[in-house]
Formats: C-alpha cells, sequence, structure tokens
C-alpha cells in the first residue's frame, strides 16, 4: 500500500481543521449567544465511560455539575447523562441560508457538555471557537484574494511593459515593503471610528489587510512577468498578432500559477494573525461576534490568565493550524534542483 505524501497528509489536515469551521452549527453544540450565568467559568466537561460504580459503558457520558462557590464545581457521579449523536437541538443557519437544528453531538437538559469550558457569561468556548473561525479564516481568505489581485495586476503590468509603469508601481511596492504592516495596520485602523458593527468592522478588516500586502505578490509576479515575455513562444504568438491581454491571459499568467497558489498559502495564515492581533486588542470585531481574537482577550486581565486555564485553549489551537499552513507552503515551494543551480 502506498503512504500519502507529506503535501497530501498536510491537505488532509488542514482539511480536517476546515470542515468543523465551516459546518460549524452542526459541530457546535450550543448558540454562540447561548448564555449559562449558573455555569460562569465551567472548567472543560469531563468525558467518563465509566459510571460511579465504576461499571464500563461503551458510551461516553459526562456527570451534572453542582456550584460550590463562584468558578468553583464538582461533578456529580450519581447523575450522569449520556452523550447522543445527531441530535436535536438549537436552531442555526447553516451557510447562513438553511435553517436546521441538527448537531454532531449533544446531551439532554439538564445536563451540559463544554468541551473547551465557558466563559464570564456560562457560554461555551467550544460553540464560539468554532464560529469565531468562521469570521477569522474568512478574513485571512479574502484579504489574500485581495492582497493577490493587486499584486498579479499590477505585478503583470510591471513585468509586461517595463518603462515608466514599472518603476512606478515598484517604488510604490518598495515603500509598502519598507514600512512595518503592523504598525500601519494600527496607524489606518485609529484614524477610523471605533463604534462599527460587526458586517463594518469585518470589511474594514479585509480591506485594510488586504490593501496593505500586496507589494510582495507583486514582486514575485513582475519577475516572472519579465522572464515569460521573452520567451521564445510569446514572442511569436506576438508576431502572429496575439495581443497584450491574450498574452498576458494565454502565456504569462500561467507561468506564475505556482507561485500565485504558494503566496495564498501563505498570506491566508499571516492575515489570520493579523486579525486576532487587532481584535485582541480591541481594534476588530468585537463582542458579542466571536472571533479567535476577542475569544483570546479576556486572557489580558490577570486573574483570568492564571485562574481559568481553559480560556487559553483557543491559543493554542491556532498554532497547529498556522503550522499546517507554514509547512504546506514549504512543500509547494518549487525545489532547486543542481541544473538550475
Amino acid at each position: 500500500m502506498r503512504l500519502l505524501s507529506k503535501k497530501s497528509l498536510l491537505l488532509m489536515s488542514l482539511v480536517a481543521i476546515h470542515v468543523p469551521i465551516l459546518f460549524s452549527g452542526l459541530f457546535a453544540p450550543y448558540d454562540v449567544a447561548e448564555q449559562n450565568r449558573d455555569f460562569s467559568f465551567v472548567p472543560p466537561s469531563r468525558i467518563h465511560f465509566t459510571d460511579a460504580h465504576r461499571t464500563l459503558h461503551l458510551r461516553p457520558s459526562v456527570c451534572s455539575l453542582e456550584n460550590s462557590g463562584f468558578g468553583q464545581y464538582h461533578e456529580n457521579r450519581d447523575r450522569c447523562f449520556p452523550i447522543h449523536f445527531l441530535i436535536m437541538g438549537s436552531p442555526y443557519l447553516l451557510f447562513g441560508v438553511f435553517k436546521s437544528n441538527l448537531h454532531l453531538f449533544g446531551v439532554e437538559a439538564p445536563a451540559k457538555i463544554f468541551l473547551m469550558g465557558t466563559d464570564l457569561y456560562g457560554r461555551d468556548v467550544f460553540s464560539r471557537f468554532l464560529y469565531g473561525g468562521q469570521l477569522s479564516l474568512l478574513t485571512g481568505i479574502l484579504a489574500t484574494a485581495l492582497s493577490l489581485g493587486f499584486g498579479v495586476l499590477f505585478g503583470t503590468l510591471a513585468g509586461y511593459y517595463g518603462g515608466w509603469p514599472d518603476a512606478v508601481i515598484m517604488r510604490i511596492a518598495e515603500l509598502f515593503l519598507a514600512l512595518p504592516w503592523l504598525y500601519l495596520l494600527f496607524a489606518v485602523r485609529a484614524f477610523l471610528p471605533l463604534n462599527l458593527n460587526a458586517a463594518a468592522a469585518f470589511c474594514l478588516l479585509v480591506s485594510v489587510i488586504g490593501i496593505v500586502g500586496w507589494a510582495r505578490p507583486a514582486r514575485l509576479v513582475r519577475g516572472i512577468a519579465l522572464s515569460s515575455r521573452e520567451r521564445h513562444y510569446v514572442l511569436a504568438a506576438r508576431l502572429f498578432g496575439g495581443s497584450d491581454s491574450y498574452l498576458i491571459r494565454r502565456h504569462v499568467l500561467p507561468d506564475a500559477y505556482a507561485v500565485i497558489i504558494t503566496q495564498a498559502v501563505l498570506l491566508i495564515p499571516q492575515y489570520v494573525l493579523a486579525e486576532v492581533t487587532l481584535s485582541f486588542l480591541g481594534l476588530g470585531v468585537g463582542e458579542p461576534t466571536p472571533s479567535w481574537g476577542n475569544m483570546l482577550s479576556t486572557l489580558q486581565q490577570y486573574q483570568v490568565l492564571v485562574s481559568y486555564w481553559w480560556l487559553a485553549i483557543p491559543g493554542a489551537v491556532l498554532v497547529p493550524v498556522f503550522c499546517s499552513y507554514l509547512l504546506l507552503a514549504s512543500e509547494l515551494q518549487p525545489r532547486r534542483t543542481a541544473i538550475d543551480a
């Protein structure tokens, strides 16, 4: 049996990460806005396969929680509830269109299951992490599309036509590359109003992050366009009457596809991190709409940081997400051969 390549394994890992986020309503046991004030700062639920009498059960279960003080809970092993799969629960919109109330797993009332614990308002951190991933990842993907769109456009114009368009575009690109992008984001965001609704803040994040990062892809595409326009088949197509738009579409851009895909895989985690940073500092999407950044913002409080460790789990989960993207980008980069060297 042939083993899977490293590239295939990385692609599968990214799919495994993105599918639960894409289908957040199905995988999340609760609504993101559902508050359980009697369950503030509940630690992650313990999954049991045995009952109080140490009898083994194939179906996992969780036990009811009893409050013994603020943020202090203990399990009642005499009251355990089995975890059901494909259970009906709170309604949600799949892809924002299709109504459903089917959840992958859950427990019957009065029991609760909190895989990542709860926050101050008793909201399920796991459900908010999945829904927040939709916003954070979508920000990274759309901002990457915006950056690559500008980068491919300006890089192609600069490399294919040369002359003064090349000089002007590359001097502007060098200016953007010289500026520290994170501080530039802070400066741009500081001039804009703070009280923005979730939709406006999301569009603002995508626009600012995407526009700032176009320079590096533009330089790479420019180098490919400079090389492609001098190839013999491009010169022959021009002699046969091929227009500039035809030559760019059929010959120049296909040579840049590999670089564009690699840049996309590199930029997505960078832009997700930019959204997380801005939202963490209160400059992105605010509550109650979840995002990975504003979920981690509670860790700025020392008491939360030292007492409720499970609120840092979303930050720890981001590490394999970013590593998967970066490793995949490394695999996608073309290898230099002895002839190339």
